[in-house]
């Protein structure tokens, strides 16, 4: 049976999500297959040479050619409206390629210092090692962002919805910026998956993802992506042939089969957020609320211009300090205790001492995460229960 080429760019997202990438083999398969394979065969010797010269397209060797992985990757492509993604064993790992792969020693980096902790640990010690210097600048503050850009700089680099505060960037305003000093504007869009927010379409240069989080769906796999042009995609593949921070095929097999569900998946999430968010600005001992779909949050108007919808992670601090936002932690049964987002099980964390703990004190307080701060990855769970069972931490505080 002969396998019609498509452009995929013609289809809906959610056909997308299900279609894009999978180049049936010549045993007829319907479900994607697993190619389990550490080398592949050539015909001759004559073909392997062309292989390894890139004079011929083909696999050679699963660190960097893999049909599985390949697959995860243009179907992750189609959907970020991007035109190659390169996938990587986790997603720090893919914003270490990142850097690795498009900036020199004596490049400076611009970012947001609301970050995920280990994005910032990274810019910090481990960067700093390859003469590549960081400001860190507020997220939504486009005039921090002008002032620190110097004739150094190559990279601007934010999340938005930012973990764990849920501030949002405007991403058109950022990308102008970032080409008004031919700068790269990196965006890691792990908050809202492309199901609610695409920002190459808003002029960020390159997304980059934690595939174990949403894109997956389960907590099954670690994983990551890049996704951007193709000269951004060929510098990405030369650093990871080389440098091997490579995506298992089983892995990747994993993430294709979660994006099948992730238009689904992320407006469900988003729906029991919003409710939830609503819900917890009613009740005594909560001082605050952060998700972008209440009307209070500051770039509420901005996250829904943007944003199909406003995600499954919010956070919210309670009255008093550590000592309470553990007993609430504490009290809850059915939530699971983790640092883990993304999840259809709900997940509740405490920031401070978690995933921002080696951030250090300085870098916590700039980011606004206080000892007082819990954050929830809202899963699929019936929101009535999903209530119930965060009132146990609510009678703790009482």
């Amino acid at each position: 049976m002969k396998e019609i080429k498509r452009d995929w760019r013609e289809f809906a997202f959610r056909t997308r999500a299900i279609r894009a990438g999978h180049e049936r083999t010549p045993e007829g398969e319907h479900a994607e297959p697993i190619f389990t394979t550490s080398s592949f065969v050539f015909k001759d010797a004559a073909q392997a040479a062309a292989r390894f010269a890139d004079e011929e397209p083909g696999n050679v060797y699963s660190r960097f050619t893999n049909p599985t992985v390949r697959m995860f990757e243009q179907r992750l492509a189609a959907l970020e409206e991007g035109e190659r993604c390169v996938a990587t064993s986790s997603g720090m790992s893919s914003i270490l390629a990142t850097c690795m792969a498009l900036l020199k020693a004596g490049d400076h980096i611009v970012a947001a210092s609301s970050l995920f902790g280990a994005t910032i640990s990274l810019f910090n010690n481990v960067l700093t090692r390859f003469n590549l210097t960081t400001t860190f600048v507020s997220l939504t503050d486009l005039d921090a962002w002008r002032q620190a850009i110097t004739s150094a700089t190559r990279m601007l680099f934010l999340e938005t919805p930012a973990n764990p505060l849920a501030e949002v960037a405007d991403i058109a305003a950022l990308a102008e910026l970032a080409r008004t000093h031919n700068c790269l504007l990196v965006v890691d869009n792990v908050y809202c998956t492309p199901a609610l927010q695409r920002p190459l379409t808003f002029g960020a240069d390159i997304v980059v993802h934690s595939a174990t989080k949403f894109l997956d769906g389960q907590g099954r796999c670690i994983g990551g992506a890049v996704v951007g042009n193709e000269a951004v995609g060929n510098a990405l593949f030369g650093f990871l042939r080389t440098a091997g921070p490579s995506m298992s095929p089983f892995n990747a097999w994993v993430f294709a089969k979660g994006l099948e569900t992730l238009d689904l998946r992320m407006h469900a999430h988003s729906r029991n957020a919003q409710q939830l968010a609503e819900w917890l600005t009613t009740q005594r001992g909560i001082k605050h609320v952060y998700y972008p779909g209440l009307t209070s949050h500051p770039q509420h108007e901005l996250a829904t211009r943007q944003q199909k919808a406003h995600g499954g992670l919010l956070s919210f601090e309670v009255d008093g300090d550590r000592k309470e936002a553990w007993a609430f932690i504490d009290a809850t049964e059915l939530v699971s205790k983790t640092a883990n987002l993304g999840d259809v099980k709900t997940t509740i964390t405490h920031p401070s001492t978690t995933t921002h703990h080696r951030c250090g004190p300085e870098a916590r307080a700039k980011a606004g995460i206080k000892e007082s701060l819990i954050r929830i990855s809202v899963g699929l769970e019936d929101i009535d229960d999903l209530k119930q069972d965060l009132q146990r931490g609510l009678n703790a505080l009482r």
